[in-house]
């Protein structure tokens, strides 16, 4: 058979060969090939979640991470994602290792959208400071996974002491533009793309206010100003726009490839929405100008970061749709963070704005539900009655929206990634500490088992005098 078919197609093409060509029609020629382009991601992702077994959690009373409580709840945890979310009648699959939660509450993992952890990794010593490029104030071409240490203590303490599952690590604030975040699931990992989040967006971190123009106005360079930060921040938005223009002409009809910037590869993936703007940003007239340079150059800006007053726009903030992640009570130690107060969190919250808890810190880090609850005090002594449940939006669903991962993570949804916090008591508390910590649906962290405490290489110091031969 295959003979035969293989000279019918001979005698067919000879034939073919003999008589004049028909002209070709429109839906027979070949697609001409695509321009080459650059990669948007060269250092992809390599994380694999841990193994874990069929999980049920009966008796707790859960946060669902969106404003939902269930009392005497049940969640299920299979396969890496979560299978059944509800009260005491939810079913469970057969040989599920069953964890009793009664008198515990159960919480989507605290997502931080604000560390440097990795760039300024414990022992804080000179030769860990790697968040910051102070060369220039335009530095969107550096990526803050490069200087990811994974061996850095703090990942397992804001693990195994915060309950902190995911967590954006953002370059320092020196500079207008500081370059890119990037999103880790935090678990052990020998490289930073094991532990990077899969298909999370990318972040631009940029900063406005007292940094940038303190740190270069000491030498003399621009900006020396706040009105020189706005027109180095937009004379740099209108290169990027002029970039991007001939990029998107190149890559729709070929010809001869502009030249790669990496700096303006950033900043067009912002003009392009693949990249999302986090914003450190202290005063509402400063976070009002950035708003408008970003309707300007066709933008959006995802997260006002400190933002201590956020509460006096925050009816911009929720008109433009705009995150602010805060501290709690930090204010004062700078002229800019003068009029920050106590109530900031729950007065944006109360406004409708998208409202996060976030750290900036290695120890705060460790305590995001203590900052949360210290917000929420504050907010009830001035009348506002936030339930509990509400304001762990302000650790969970918010921060996920903030960094691009809602769909995935943030709330105790079925199908979405099981990475949940079994809490020893209320979450709000300061005597409450994680009893268990699963990512992926795998256990990571379990007080009850000292094989279930991770320890970095850094923490196992190194061999005595007379160990080593």
């Amino acid at each position: 058979m295959k003979g035969a078919f293989a000279a019918a197609a001979a005698l067919i093409l000879l034939s073919a060969c003999t008589r004049d060509e028909a002209p070709r029609s429109a839906s027979s020629e070949a697609a001409p090939a695509k321009p080459r382009t650059y990669s948007r991601d060269p250092f992809p992702s390599t994380y694999r979640a841990y193994p874990g077994v069929p999980t049920a959690i009966t008796g707790a009373t859960i946060f669902d991470g969106e404003g939902g409580r269930i009392e005497n709840g049940t969640i299920v945890l299979a396969d890496g994602v979560i299978r059944a979310v509800g009260g005491p009648d939810t079913a469970i699959p057969d040989g599920a290792t069953r964890i009793d939660g009664r008198g515990k509450w159960v919480t989507p993992g605290i997502i931080d959208v604000h560390s440097h952890l990795g760039d300024y990794p414990s022992p804080s010593v000179e030769a860990h400071q790697d968040g910051n490029e102070i060369t220039g104030p335009v530095r969107p071409e550096v990526w803050a996974e490069h200087s990811v240490w994974p061996q850095d203590p703090g990942f397992t303490r804001a693990l195994t002491n915060g309950g902190v599952t995911a967590l954006q690590i953002l370059p320092g604030s020196a500079n207008l533009f500081g370059g890119r975040s990037v999103t880790l699931k935090n678990v052990p990992g020998r490289t930073m793309q094991q532990m990077k989040f899969p298909g999370a967006p990318y972040g631009l971190k940029m900063a406005c206010g007292e940094n940038p123009k303190r740190v270069y106005g000491s030498r003399n360079q621009m900006p020396a100003s706040r009105m020189a930060n706005v027109a180095v921040m937009r004379q740099t938005w209108a290169r990027a726009q002029e970039y991007d223009r001939r990029w998107d002409k190149y890559e729709k009809d070929g010809g001869e490839m502009p030249g790669r910037d990496l700096a303006m590869d950033t900043l067009r993936g912002v003009l392009d929405g693949e990249i999302m703007v986090h914003n450190h940003c202290y005063r509402a007239d400063e976070m009002a100008n950035i708003i408008d340079m970003s309707k300007e150059f066709g933008y959006k800006v995802s997260t006002f970061h400190h933002a201590v007053e956020a509460y006096k726009i925050a009816d911009l903030l929720k008109d433009n749709g705009i995150c602010a992640a805060l501290w709690a009570d930090w204010w004062g130690f700078k002229m800019e963070a003068y009029d920050g107060i106590n109530e900031n969190i729950p007065l944006v919250h109360n406004a409708g704005a998208c409202t996060i808890v976030h750290s900036d810190d290695p120890n705060g880090i460790q305590r995001l539900n203590q900052e949360a609850a210290k917000a929420l005090a504050a907010g009830r002594r001035m009348g506002f009655q936030i339930p509990d449940e509400i304001a762990w939006t302000w650790l969970a669903i918010n921060p996920a929206k903030a960094i691009g991962v809602a769909d995935r993570t943030g709330s105790l949804k079925v199908g979405k990634m099981a990475d949940v916090v079994l809490w020893n008591g209320h979450p709000f508390s300061v005597y409450t500490r994680p009893a268990e910590v699963w990512i992926d649906g795998a256990l990571m962290y379990d007080a009850a088992d000292p094989s279930r405490r991770p320890v970095t290489d850094f923490e196992l110091g190194q061999p005595g005098e007379g160990d080593v031969k």
